[in-house]
């Protein structure tokens, strides 16, 4: 089977564990016309190359199975922000992983296991009485008309990567991260042109900033994400903030792969030892839309 998908569900659980449930379906981007080449020959070539670079890197990274990941999501709006950081492994066939993650402070484990998030919340803060709570990310996207297939499909993926042309990918140079030398491409793709692209654009507008770095063997290194979501009215503090648009919320997200091959031990809590709140979220959802 094409593992065409794999590395883009990386990038969909990942963010969605960290953010208890919000699934991110599109990975593209929106950039500026890049650094002008020698000749118009030189830099279409250029351009080229770097496409067919990141076409594959997904492919490129699954195909390592597995690799240690460090994600920061930071999250900002109406002047003020907040960071959640995150360090564990990855299954990058299956999407599996498990993760420690820091929110103000306070550190909450973390599973995605078939596409179902796991946290094991701080002492005293879990809702039933038992120590782990657990939300169906399935469920939650198909609420938001995302269809969380299009994460894991591979046909869905491929589809994403074809839409990226020449035009949409340039190089920004050379840098160093976690100690391996990497090249930086910035991408810009159309939402519309992604799987489930018009309920996204809805959401995150026409284009999503995206940057990767790879090694020198194709595998993707760090990818940032850069988005800007328009919140619904219905959570704006006042009538008359709502009266002057909907809240703009935007989202940094970073991760870092490193130690590919990893060993990634991911298993469910017992069932006794959690809550499932996936109900709850489903109904925030309706409050939102």
């Amino acid at each position: 089977m094409s593992r065409a998908g794999n590395g883009r569900r990386v990038c969909a659980s990942g963010v969605a564990g960290v953010l208890a449930g919000t699934v991110l379906v599109g990975c593209g981007g929106d950039s500026g016309d890049g650094t002008q080449g020698t000749s118009a020959k030189a830099s279409a070539g250029t351009r080229e190359q770097g496409t067919r670079a990141v076409r594959s890197a997904y492919d490129t990274t699954a195909e390592e199975d597995t690799a240690k990941v460090k994600l920061r999501v930071q999250t900002s709006a109406r002047g003020a922000s907040q960071t959640a950081n995150g360090q564990g492994a990855v299954d990058l066939d299956d999407g599996d992983s498990v993760m420690t993650v820091t929110v103000q402070g306070q550190q909450i484990e973390q599973r995605v296991i078939d596409q179902v998030l796991y946290q094991k919340m701080p002492k005293g803060q879990a809702p039933g009485g038992k120590p782990w709570i657990k939300i169906d990310l399935r469920k939650v996207a198909a609420q938001q008309g995302t269809d969380n297939q299009s994460m894991s499909d591979p046909a869905q993926s491929a589809a994403y990567a074809k839409a990226i042309t020449d035009k949409d990918v340039t190089e920004k140079g050379s840098a160093t991260v976690n100690g391996v030398k990497t090249t930086h491409y910035r991408v810009s793709v159309d939402v519309a042109e992604l799987p489930n692209g018009d309920t996204l654009r809805k959401q995150v507008g026409a284009t999503l900033p995206m940057d990767v770095w790879l090694d020198d063997e194709g595998r993707m290194r760090r990818q940032q994400i850069d988005m800007t979501v328009k919140a619904p009215q219905a959570t704006q503090r006042s009538s008359s903030d709502a009266s002057s648009g909907p809240e703009k919320v935007t989202v940094r997200t970073v991760m870092d792969f490193t130690d590919f091959g990893t060993e990634v031990e991911a298993d469910a809590p017992p069932a006794g030892q959690v809550t499932d709140m996936t109900g709850k979220a489903l109904e925030q959802g309706k409050g939102r839309s």
